[in-house]
Parts: structure tokens; sequence; C-alpha cells
């Protein structure tokens, strides 16, 4: 079944005036590229236990091979489906280390199975009710599932308007582009600055990714600020008398 999209919840133009009103070098990129565009999965959409199992396994590897390790994990649902929570907590550790997932990778599969089950991730439609903050912490208190895990997903899954995903190496180059930086920003440098973004941080985000994009030479050349070494202290060269 086609998946059916639709635009994110809220006022795109309203958005981008905002913030260009309020930010003199984010009003000429947003001149200077294309207007924000996030569509957001309505009908047929994933429940955020598939969003999550697909993210497990996608972790820290190519795309290439993810997608066929995903598949293996697929074929141990029913009807291609990837396995529900209650057949992911039957499916033996060795038949999804077989399939060629990593141990940790098996813990986090079945972590997340348990707590859905439990109630503590949601189903699509209770989680359409929650905060921003709500869902973040229920979420993460999934084993391998971070912050950032849980921001693309209020982004692309939820659309939601004012998320700002500080650890994102695309919007920390796309800040460092924007604002004439030598080094991406320290994320917590990165999170007092986007308040000027609020409650539009989401399309802040995006117009980031965007500079990253149309300057990909300049955002190559941007690297993390080197680490400062402590200073040793001196010692008295004199002998106590």
């Amino acid at each position: 079944m086609p998946k059916e999209l639709r635009l994110p919840p809220f006022d795109l133009r309203l958005a981008m005036d905002t913030l260009a009103s309020r930010d003199p070098r984010l009003a000429r990129l947003i001149a200077e590229t294309q207007e924000f565009r996030i569509e957001v999965e309505t009908a047929g959409a994933d429940t955020p236990y598939e969003v999550l199992l697909e993210s497990i396994a996608y972790q820290s590897i190519s795309g290439k091979a993810a997608e066929t390790i995903f598949n293996r994990v697929k074929t141990l649902g029913k009807n291609g489906h990837a396995p529900s929570p209650d057949q992911m907590l039957q499916i033996p550790a060795r038949a999804l280390r077989k399939a060629g997932l990593s141990g940790a990778k098996v813990l986090a599969m079945k972590d997340l199975a348990k707590k859905t089950l439990q109630g503590v991730v949601p189903s699509r439609a209770e989680a359409e009710k929650l905060s921003d903050e709500q869902l973040v912490a229920r979420l993460i208190s999934v084993r391998g599932v971070g912050a950032w895990t849980v921001e693309m997903f209020l982004i692309f899954r939820l659309g939601r308007p004012d998320v700002l995903p500080i650890h994102d190496l695309g919007v920390q180059k796309g800040y460092a582009v924007t604002y004439g930086k030598r080094f991406i920003p320290k994320p917590k440098d990165l999170l007092k600055f986007g308040e000027r973004w609020r409650p539009y941080r989401t399309v802040a985000s995006w117009y980031m990714w965007r500079a990253v994009h149309q300057n990909a030479a300049k955002a190559r050349k941007i690297g993390r600020a080197p680490t400062k070494k402590p200073r040793r202290k001196r010692r008295n060269s004199r002998k106590s008398l």
C-alpha cells in the first residue's frame, strides 16, 4: 500500500517570514535557496516501534549493508513485515545474529519490543498527542536509541516545528558555513544560539542542511576546534630553606 504524504501541520510561510525577520544571515539563506519542504507520512505510516527498529538496524554501518540486514530481519516476521513486538521477543537471539545484527543491536531490538508492549514506546496515535519533550524522554529510554534518532522521528515522521538536532553534523556545519565560523559549534553553543529560532527551529535546521548542500566545498573544510591541552604547572626550582 503506497504511503500518503502531507506537508507539516504548521504555517510554512509564517515560519520562514518569522525567521527571516529575526536573523539577517538566515534571511539571506532563505532568499537564496528553495523554500522549506518536508513531507510527513500519514496513511500507512510506520509506528514509532517500526521506525526505531529500522533505525537500530541502520546504526553505524553503510546504508546498503543495513538494508540487506534489515530485509533479513523482515523475513523473521510475517507477510514481509518486520517482526511485531510479540514476535521479536520470541525470535531466538541466534536467529537475529544470523541475519547480520550485532549482539548490541539484538539487545536493543529486544528492549524496544519489551518497552513497546509495556507502553513506554507509544503507538503512532499516542505519539501525535505527546510533546516533543515527552517523546524524547520515553524513546531514549530504549537501549541503543539516542536523542538524534528521536529528533529525526519528530521532524520527518511527525512534522514537529521546533526541533533543533544540536548533535547533527550537518546542522553544525551548516551553522558554521552560514555564520562564517572556522569550526563547528559545540552543541551547547548551538542550543543557545538557536533560541532566536523558536518556535521554528525545525525550519532553521533544514536551512542549515541546505547551507551545506549549497556550499559543499566550504563545508568540507570546516572541522572541530582543536582541544586545548591543560597547561602544566611549573615546578618551583628553588629548594626549600
